[in-house]
């Protein structure tokens, strides 16, 4: 019922937009001074009826092929450049990148962060912000060897639950948010969680649930309509009730750090934002405030959760998709590592086809295809185009991770994408799991290290067994939108022999 009370209030407003954009005539139907060319847009609704919401990044990339790399396309009425392809996303995030630093709308965080925190914030806020919470997680180990040793540890928890299993399939959503959601934890709220603690456990069904959702067909729909969709029934409605629970969950923890701070002993990053907030407290235009504290560790800890563990659950199921690439990482552990030993990062560099899938893995999921939307912070000269200040940008990141032009056969998976003639590892400047540019993710490195040492650990003690022939396994994402959620699956891992 709700699915067809949305459509058919969409089917309406399609209707209504496509008599309106009959009587515009050809002059009210061009395109925005400036902006680059793109589809003629029905008003309204824009180009919704060229674009699968169950797909957006595709409909974009098809829609680059007529348009060229650079266009605009209408989400309703808010006109947006597209980026396609790894030069146009290099010349602008990267070569441009002061330019095309802005945060574009994104209306279903909107709501919830009011325009604070560090991931939705602009300007001088934004700046500061970031500047504070990087100095401060390197603080708190952020790259540095104390917080590999947290990794470590977590990762030998990881294994005990995983051997609980006594080889019975499982599915390891749940284990492997509590491993990675517990990292950030010890470095924003200065403790870890019990994997039992039931509100440990609430909190990361409120965040699993909200990723899917922000990835669904509703997510992408709120985010082009959200005054319609506020109105209507149906699954987005629950992303706000979550978003409360996890801003009550902070809040309280806030409190409580409140309660016992000792200015001289900062514990985590909390601790330190409650002590900047105290020097600045009669400052009248600080951005140190409770709130903004409250949407700053939501952002740190939504970040640092999601992403890694989504990242973890699709190298699981691309591992037993191509047992090959498997045996080849378990010889690699084994030559490298051992069976004695926990990995470390210093073994990076030491297992160059290890580093190879890890890299072929994320640029073949492309996590954020289309990334997190950016805007120009001023009028902006852009190949031939003049965008204004304030133009919404789509950073098509899909398309960079399958450019032909950067990647060999980029459809099929392959870590020879990563490897040079002598099977030495390679970088590639068009891998950008983590979006470049001013706005690259605040917790790239954390989550580069947690990949590696998870996976590695893993490896080292199992075997991953699927229920279904390698052939079958359909890594096809569940749903795509914020990003691309793995589909639902269950697995056995049986330990290796010694």
């Amino acid at each position: 019922m709700e699915v067809l009370l949305s459509w058919a209030a969409l089917v309406l407003l399609g209707g209504l937009s496509g008599a309106l954009w009959l009587l515009a005539g050809p002059r009210r139907r061009g395109r925005q001074r400036g902006l680059p060319p793109g589809p003629s847009p029905l008003p309204l609704v824009g180009n919704l009826l060229q674009l699968d919401p169950g797909a957006m990044h595709r409909s974009l990339e098809q829609l680059s092929k007529r348009y060229g790399p650079v266009y605009t396309i209408h989400l309703g009425s808010l006109p947006c450049v597209v980026l396609c392809g790894y030069q146009a996303v290099k010349e602008a995030l990267v070569d441009q990148a002061d330019d095309f630093s802005g945060r574009g709308a994104f209306p279903v965080f909107d709501r919830f962060t009011r325009g604070n925190g560090i991931a939705f914030s602009n300007g001088e806020k934004w700046k500061i912000l970031r500047r504070f919470a990087l100095q401060t997680l390197k603080n708190f180990g952020m790259g540095r060897s104390s917080i590999e040793e947290q990794i470590q540890e977590e990762a030998q928890c990881l294994v005990r639950e995983f051997q609980k299993t006594g080889g019975a399939p499982f599915n390891p959503i749940n284990l492997v948010c509590r491993a990675v959601s517990n990292i950030i934890c010890a470095v924003v709220f200065g403790n870890r969680f019990d994997y039992e603690d039931a509100d440990f456990l609430s909190l990361l069904d409120h965040l699993n649930e909200n990723f899917k959702i922000m990835s669904s067909f509703w997510g992408v729909l709120y985010n082009i309509f959200p005054r319609l969709m506020d109105l209507l029934p149906g699954p987005h409605q629950q992303i706000f009730c979550n978003f409360e629970k996890l801003r009550q969950f902070i809040t309280e923890r806030v409190r409580r750090h409140q309660e016992a701070l000792d200015p001289s002993a900062p514990r985590d990053f909390i601790d330190c934002f409650l002590i900047r907030m105290e020097k600045e407290k009669e400052a009248p235009l600080s951005y140190f405030h409770t709130e903004t504290l409250v949407m700053t560790t939501h952002n740190l800890f939504f970040g640092g959760t999601e992403t890694t563990s989504t990242t973890l659950r699709y190298s699981f199921l691309i591992l037993m998709k191509y047992p090959q690439v498997a045996a080849q990482v378990h010889q690699e552990i084994d030559r490298v590592i051992g069976r004695e030993r926990a990995p470390c990062l210093a073994d990076r560099t030491l297992m160059p086809y290890t580093e190879a899938v890890l890299c072929e893995i994320q640029r073949f999921i492309s996590m954020l295809p289309m990334g997190l939307p950016r805007a120009v912070t001023q009028d902006t000269p852009f190949r031939d185009f003049l965008l204004p200040k304030g133009t919404h940008v789509i950073p098509l990141l899909s398309s960079v991770h399958f450019d032909p032009s950067q990647f060999k056969d980029p459809n099929s998976f392959n870590p020879a994408n990563f490897l040079d003639e002598n099977n030495a590892f390679r970088s590639s400047d068009a891998f950008m799991p983590f979006a470049p540019g001013k706005r690259i993710c605040l917790g790239a490195g954390l989550a580069r290290m947690e990949i590696f040492l998870f996976l590695a650990t893993l490896l080292q003690h199992f075997t991953f067994r699927p229920l279904v022939p390698p052939a079958e396994i359909d890594l096809t994402p569940q749903c795509t939108g914020l990003g691309n959620v793995p589909p639902p699956f269950e697995f056995q891992v049986l330990s290796r022999s010694p």
